[in-house]
Order: C-alpha cells, then structure tokens, then sequence
C-alpha cells in the first residue's frame, strides 16, 4: 500500500540522538531502501523501475554523477540515497490544481522543504497571477506567451537571467543556451556555480581542462587514493563500491575531513555477500583537520615531498610542467608550526600521511564541496594539483585529479554551453551552425544574478530545474531578490520551496522526469547524460508520464523559444522537439568530442569524451605546458568564542532535496535543526549537550544572520569547528563572501557563535 504524503509538516528541532555509525551501507541501507520505495512507489513499480536504474538499456539516475563503468553491471545499479531520488520521482503522489486551490502561496512559504517535497508530482502548468493568492491552472499557450509578454518589455536581454539545474539533460541544456544566446544574453548561472566552480577555474588554469582526469578504472588501479573533503558515504555512496575494489587490489586511502565519516571506517556493500557480514575498512589514515586547512596540509606534503632525494618524477617536470621554481620556492618556506595551527594535526599524523605518498607510484586525488566552498578554495586546488604534478601522477594509469560531481548531469550541461562565460571559440560555433551572432560580453552567474535581482538590474528569472531558492546563500536577500522581479518561472517536475517565493507573476512548467517514458512526433526519444569522468551515456525512461499534461524539457524549451523569438529565428525548433536526435547531429558539429553523436550515443554504455593531459600528456593552457602554482597559504582565522561552521547534507537528503528526517550514520533522527559541536568546544562555550542555541553568523559587513533554534549535539568534530545541514543554515552564509576567483558561495568556511536561547 502507498503511503499518502504527510498532512502536517513534522517538528525538526526536536530529533532523537544516538552514538554515530560506524558502518556505511549493509543491512539497514537495504532495508530503508525497500521501506522509501514501497511508501512512494508501491511493490510492483518499485521493482520495475529500479531494475531499470543505471542500466545500459535503463535510465540514469536522477541522483549524482557517479559513473557506472562499461563492463557488466549488477542488477541492483543503485545506491540507498540513489533509489530515494527515483522513488520521489516516481512516486505516485500527486499535486493536482485542486491542491494548489485548497493551500495559498502564503501558506506553501511556511512549510518546511520536506513537506512540499513529500507531496509528489506537479500535473498541469500553474499561475500566479500579479497580486493572487493561490496558483491557478494556465494552458501551455498561455503560459509562454507570458512568458515571451515579460521578455519583451525588458529594455535589455541582460534584464532576464535563465538558472539550470545539473539534472538537465545534455539535449535540453543545449537547445536552453541556444534559445537563451538567441534571445541575447549570456545570464546562464547554473548550480556548477554553487559547487564545483572552483574546480573548473583551478583544473583550467593548471591542466587546461577544467574537468577530472581520471576514469573508474583508473581508480581501481590507483594504489593511493586521497579523498579530501568529501563524504562519499551519504553524498555518493556508489564510490564506495570503487574504493572497496581498489582496496582489494591493495590500494591505501587518506581521507582528510573535519568530521569522521561512516562510509570511509567501514563499508559494508548490500552486492557482496562476504562485505554485507563483515564489511571493509577503506580508511587507513583518518586526518581530522581543522575546517580550511587543506590548502596548508598540501603545501607542507610538497615541501616534504621536493626535500626527500627521489620523490620528484624529475622527467615529468622537466618535460611537461611551467613554473616549478616558482612553485618550490614557496613550497620550501612552508612552516611545521603554522601547518599545524592551520589543520589541527599532529606531526606524526602529516609524517603517516607522507610515508604513504612516498610509496605510492600511482595517486588520486578525489574532493568535493569540503575543498570548493571557501575563500582560498581555488588556491587550495591548485595545491592539490601541485602535489600530483611533482610525482608526475597526471596523465598516468591510476593516477590523477578526481572532482566528484553531485547531481548527475551538472558537468554535462557545462559541456553543452551552460556557462555564463563562454569560451569565443565555443561562440564562434554556435553562430556558424546556426546563423546568429551570439553575445560575446560575459553574464551573470549564481551570486551576480542574485544582486542584479536585488537590485532590480535584472526583471525576469526562468529556471531549469532544481531549487534556487533553497540552494543560493544569503537566503533573506536571496528570497527578496526573488520577489522584485516581474516574472519568475519554474520548470519543475515536484514541488519546493522556490515555487512558494516568487515575483509579481509566477508560473510552474511541470516537466517529465528522467524515469518517465518520452513519446514525440518523432517516436519515442531518449536523452544523454555526462558523468563525473566524462563518459556520456543514453537515459531511457520506462514509466507513463506522471501526466498526460507534462511536457519534456527539450518540448518546453523549443515552445518557450518560437514564442519569445517568433518567426525571425531560423533555428528548426519544431524539428528539435519532434526528434531529438536533430539536436544530436547539431551538437556533433557545435561541441568538441560528439562527433557522430547519435550512432555513439546508441551504443551500450555511451562513449568517453577526449581528455588531453589524461590521454595524451598535453595540457591546453596558456604556456601549453602543466603549470605550478605558487599562491600564499591562506585558511580561516576565528575570533575567540566563536566557532567555525561548515554546512552539509543529511544522510537523508540529496542536495535541497530531503528524503527524511534521519541521519543514521551520525546518530540523528527525527530533525533536522542540529549544531555538531566537540565536546570540549561546547564545554569551552558552557553549552551542555541537547542546549538550544541560535547560530549567529558574523561576517565583515558587520549584517547580524540568524538561525534559530538548533539543538547542541556533542560530536566527535575538528575542535573549533561545527556543523549543521543545509538549507537550514544557508541563511548565514554572506552573499558577498565567496571564493576568489570562482565567485563560489564559501558555505564551508561560516564564522558563528552559539547564542543560548531564553525560550
């Protein structure tokens, strides 16, 4: 039986706390599993979608972006967190006009993420209208043409800024750029932005491709593997399946992260008999550093690394490398003293760490938001690049740089042209294949849009997918923002909380979902994707549309495009919408890497997008060479009686999207409003275990940023270091405050103090 979506929106202040796992995965994994389809899904359609899951002739999870390799895959190609996003998205609760008629927006702004996610699928397009109340059903054809109404009364394309979710399809985040370059303007802010921006601006400048370097095998040949501000057990669980196999081939793994992490202690994988018993230790070297002290920690492995006779790949260097004097000055002035101060390690901990390196021939380096999300992030990146060029480990079987991606296809869409600064060569195709001259100035990304909204420099927002409102920082001037603008528009396939923040008109574009089934004038089509390592891969959809009402994404682009563009456009938008296999051959010629597109994409298993410094050892930068970077150590220092916070994700949770109210593997359940805090820091700051406090973010321009209401929870952190999910606490993360060169939100790196509350 189905369970119908909660009526009442739960307490999440009030959670349950036990003793953190231990243990990734294993019984408790299968069995939630099981528990979450059943409730969304009901028997019989659980097993028939998630058996198509990650199959070659199935459809891709619309969870992260973990590759699933080209071999045989095993029937259960899912993951716990994996099955909950197909789950939500194949429920069969419904959010029917009626539900709309029954709940104001005022209302639907009060409840909590988890509710409005728990409700289901959207069935028809909706509007608010210019001071309405409740949203009201609107025709497709109504709907664009408000659309394109609000579009051309703006004095400029640059007055519209165009958000994309990294769920978006390579086909429909290519005709969405189209359409948006067409329309005249570059404000293509996507979630990259948000995320792994400081990736893609280090990696550019260091290896000339702002991408991993390294593919699934090649991390199972790897016999060192660094993850380093990463938690793969709660944010990409079918790593763990990788790092057990690299194990077993006699790997080492460091994982360097303020908070221990189930996952990394011991995984037990629901696939293998022997590991479900007994599970496998994957950490052999747990470095629990202080919030922002990865860049020093790697800085010192260098300077340890360039004085020990031998440990420098000389040849590697000299043959492929810029810069490396430069580079080996600054890393020699590196000081023991100030390395610990800034990481929380002991000595002996950094020497264990250095032993591992020095026998290791074959190392990767895997990270995510811990690294990407400060100040000095793209400088801490260029460090870990540092550290890989020195040993030559670049462009090497089992060896290289491993950026892991969230959500499944946000290095895709990059890759289709979403990007708000594009390269001229990237430009100069699109207006040879398609006859238009395409901006050429620079647009707004995610924190840029955000103050032209604010400002009212920018009138209309049109998302793509995901949850801006949810996922952007600062979220009191963010939600403000929002509200100025003439016209803000959802493609969405579930209800959140961006639908409930809007401007003076607002409409909701209910989309089909990568598990439904997509039928077009030209038969049935199927859409492509790009992992994490840069293999790209067709996604199938298996169910009845939620709807008969719903529209695809690519459909949705190509009806928004005639009717803001009209007759004047002379790209085949019909064409596009009927047979997507026309945007294929149009990518083939535009895109580097797809050429012949459509018979590659048809293969099982997709195909692997060229990579220079992997496949060849040439690295497209400036001086044509891999270059060493010298930038000045930098981690963040905080005031006494306050504490450094990081935010992060539930093991109930995928991004903005919370499945549930449990944590089990740090031993919280039933809420979501906690504050992790060593013990002897809470002891410090006179905060007993399960005290309520409201986190006070303090930042330089002096704005007082509040969280109320959080329960103290004793944990074995980083000392001088907290932490508290997200979105919950994006509230106190600056606008303004954000990674030098990236513009990246810094949400790791939130100075606060725990004000004890009177109630």
């Amino acid at each position: 039986m189905v369970t119908k979506p909660p009526a009442d929106d739960p307490a999440q202040d009030a959670p349950t706390i036990g003793p953190p796992g231990r243990s990734a995965a294993g019984l408790p994994a299968v069995a939630h599993t099981v528990r979450v389809a059943h409730e969304q899904m009901g028997a019989a359609r659980s097993l028939r979608t998630l058996l198509k899951v990650n199959q070659k002739d199935g459809f891709d999870c619309p969870g992260c972006a973990w590759p699933e390799g080209s071999g045989k895959r095993h029937r259960a190609e899912f993951c716990e967190n994996g099955a909950k996003a197909v789950a939500e998205e194949a429920t069969l609760r419904r959010v029917t006009p009626e539900f709309f008629a029954e709940h104001p927006v005022a209302e639907l702004a009060e409840r909590s993420g988890y509710w409005l996610g728990q409700q289901g699928r959207i069935t028809e397009p909706m509007y608010l209208p210019e001071g309405g109340d409740h949203y009201t059903p609107v025709s497709w054809e109504r709907a664009f043409a408000i659309v394109a109404e609000e579009l051309a009364g703006l004095s400029s394309p640059d007055e519209a800024v165009f958000y994309t979710s990294g769920r978006t399809s390579n086909e429909a985040a290519f005709l969405f750029q189209l359409f948006v370059r067409e329309f005249g303007t570059n404000n293509l802010p996507d979630c990259s932005n948000m995320c792994h921006e400081s990736s893609g601006s280090a990696l550019t400048e260091t290896l000339g491709v702002g991408k991993g370097s390294v593919s699934l095998e090649d991390l199972h040949q790897a016999d060192l593997i660094v993850v380093a501000g990463q938690n793969p057990g709660t944010n990409h669980p079918r790593m763990l399946i990788a790092l057990e196999k690299a194990k077993a081939a006699g790997a080492r793994i460091i994982s360097v992260n303020p908070l221990p992490e189930a996952g990394l202690e011991r995984f037990k994988n629901p696939q293998n008999p022997l590991s479900l018993l007994r599970g496998t230790q994957l950490a052999d070297l747990f470095l629990q550093i202080r919030i922002g002290g990865d860049q020093a920690l790697f800085r010192l492995l260098n300077k340890l690394i360039i004085e020990t006779g031998g440990a420098v790949d000389e040849e590697f260097v000299r043959d492929h490398t810029h810069g490396f004097e430069e580079f080996a000055a600054a890393a020699r002035s590196a000081d023991w003293a100030e390395t610990l101060t800034a990481t929380g390690l002991d000595r002996a901990e950094i020497e264990r760490a250095l032993e591992l390196v020095l026998a290791s021939e074959r190392t990767v380096v895997c990270w995510a938001m811990g690294l990407t999300q400060h100040k000095h992030a793209v400088a801490t990146i260029r460090e870990v690049v540092n550290f890989l060029l020195l040993r030559g480990a670049v462009g090497r079987p089992g060896a290289g740089v491993c950026p892991v991606r969230g959500h499944s296809n946000v290095q895709g869409d990059r890759t289709m042209g979403i990007f708000e600064r594009p390269a001229p060569a990237f430009l100069d195709a699109l207006e040879k294949e398609f006859g238009f001259a395409p901006p050429r100035h620079h647009g707004f990304d995610v924190v840029r849009s955000i103050r032209a909204l604010r400002d009212g420099d920018a009138k209309v927002f049109l998302a793509m997918g995901g949850n801006f409102v949810a996922a952007s920082p600062d979220t009191a001037v963010t939600e403000a923002a929002l509200r100025r603008a003439r016209l803000t528009v959802q493609v969405s396939t579930k209800l959140n909380r961006s639908h409930a923040v809007t401007g003076r008109r607002a409409l909701i574009l209910p989309t089909l979902g990568r598990t439904d089934r997509d039928v077009q004038a030209g038969g049935r089509q199927f859409v492509t994707v790009e992992d994490s390592m840069g293999m790209v891969h067709a996604s199938r959809g298996n169910l009845p549309p939620a709807s008969p009402s719903l529209l695809s994404e690519p459909a949705i682009v190509a009806r928004l495009a005639r009717a803001v563009l009209g007759a004047g456009s002379r790209t085949p938008w019909e064409e596009f919408e009927r047979d997507y296999g026309a945007i294929r051959d149009r990518i083939a010629r535009v895109v580097p890497g797809f050429e012949d597109f459509n018979a590659r994409a048809a293969r099982p298993g997709g195909f692997t997008l060229p990579h220079a410094p992997r496949d060849e050892r040439r690295f497209p930068t400036a001086t044509g060479r891999a270059n060493f970077t010298a930038a000045p150590v930098e981690y963040p220092r905080v005031p006494e009686g306050r504490l450094l916070l990081q935010t992060l994700r539930s093991h109930d949770q995928y991004n903005t999207t919370v499945y549930g109210l449990d944590d089990r593997y740090r031993g919280v359940r039933g809420g979501r409003r906690v504050v992790l805090v060593h013990p002897e820091d809470a002891g410090r700051l006179g905060l007993a275990d399960g005290a309520y406090v409201d986190l006070v973010g303090e930042w330089r321009d002096g704005v007082e940023r509040r969280a109320p209401g959080f329960r103290v929870v004793h944990y074995p952190t980083a000392r001088g270091c907290a932490a508290a999910y997200y979105p919950e606490t994006n509230v106190l993360v600056p606008l303004d405050s954000t990674a030098d060169t990236s513009n990246t939100p810094a949400s790791k790196s939130v100075v606060v103090r725990l004000e004890p509350r009177g109630d």
